[in-house]
């Protein structure tokens, strides 16, 4: 739990800024909404171009990790709405943000450090791979739900993305996915002043993201909205792992050798983390902030136990 705690203690110490912030008259919460801005259009864009950009596809594409995680996310995503929007009776964009809280990792800003502690040799390439799955599928996916959503949505699966896609062309975040993709299919070697000027937006994500975050919770009843979220946090924590896990133990049933036990870890561990760091940024952008902040807050404190329970199976099982 310490080494959980050195890892996410920087994390918390960002959001208490944000909020000590705003609190203290530095920024409204209002201001808020500026920073996300921000990182939606500049700064996280940024960081996805260069996870992308800086990566041979080839050096990284293990088939067995690309699928388990790709289709135990989109499991996670298919229920999780399924169960908000038919069984809970919440609205499509409430369903949406919640599919996205349960299948989107913080892959960069606390499964790597975690990684590294854990199965350093294959740390970087768990999370060049979830950067494939997250900025290719995943985030996509929920942006085209967001704006079918908003569009009024009883449309078909196949008709709401047709119909989001001249929208989502033009989304920053898009945009950042298929040009990474693009330099790093290609090989290109981009200049080093480029590379450095996208860097200097890139390195400002998590900061800011986080800043965000903690002036977004300042005026937020937490004490009377928990309560909402707690399937939210449980289905991440713990449902999103055994998904992935279930998909890896199938796949060779489909003849897809089977992952190397740390890449399985890894796996894992990747899924078992707190849902995206932008994740109510992302939401803000749709009217839900409010509740994805509750979420991130209250799966963060969780994830202090839920985490170290993970790596104590994991360590155990070699």
């Amino acid at each position: 739990m310490l080494d959980v705690l050195a890892i996410v203690g920087p994390i918390y110490l960002a959001i208490l800024a944000g909020y000590l912030a705003t609190r203290a008259g530095l920024f409204a919460r209002a201001d808020m909404q500026v920073f996300g801005k921000f990182v939606l259009n500049l700064a996280l864009p940024a960081l996805i171009f260069n996870a992308l950009a800086q990566r041979r596809i080839g050096e990284i594409l293990h088939p067995a990790y690309l699928l388990s995680y790709l289709f135990g996310s989109l499991l996670m995503l298919l229920l999780a709405y399924a169960a908000g929007h038919r069984l809970a009776g919440l609205s499509p964009m409430r369903s949406t943000f919640l599919a996205m809280g349960v299948s989107c990792s913080n892959s960069s800003f606390i499964g790597f450090p975690i990684l590294l502690l854990m199965v350093a040799p294959v740390a970087g390439v768990a999370l060049g791979l979830n950067v494939i799955v997250e900025n290719l599928v995943m985030l996509p996916l929920v942006l085209a739900l967001a704006e079918n959503a908003r569009a009024g949505g009883g449309r078909p699966w196949h008709q709401a993305l047709r119909q989001s896609a001249q929208r989502l062309i033009r989304n920053p975040l898009v945009l950042a996915v298929c040009g990474g993709l693009l330099i790093s299919l290609a090989e290109v070697r981009l200049p080093q002043p480029v590379v450095r000027g996208v860097n200097l937006f890139a390195q400002a994500s998590g900061g800011v993201s986080l800043f965000a975050i903690g002036g977004t919770l300042f005026g937020l009843p937490l004490g009377s909205g928990w309560q909402r979220v707690i399937p939210l946090v449980a289905a991440k924590l713990i449902g999103h792992p055994l998904a992935v896990l279930l998909i890896a133990s199938l796949l060779p049933l489909l003849g897809v050798a089977p992952m190397a036990p740390d890449l399985r870890a890894a796996a894992l561990l990747m899924a078992a983390m707190p849902m995206m760091s932008i994740y109510p940024i992302v939401a803000q952008a749709y009217g839900e902030a409010d509740r994805s902040t509750t979420a991130l807050l209250i799966c963060m404190v969780t994830s202090f136990f839920t985490l170290s329970a993970w790596m104590w199976i994991v360590r155990a099982a070699e």
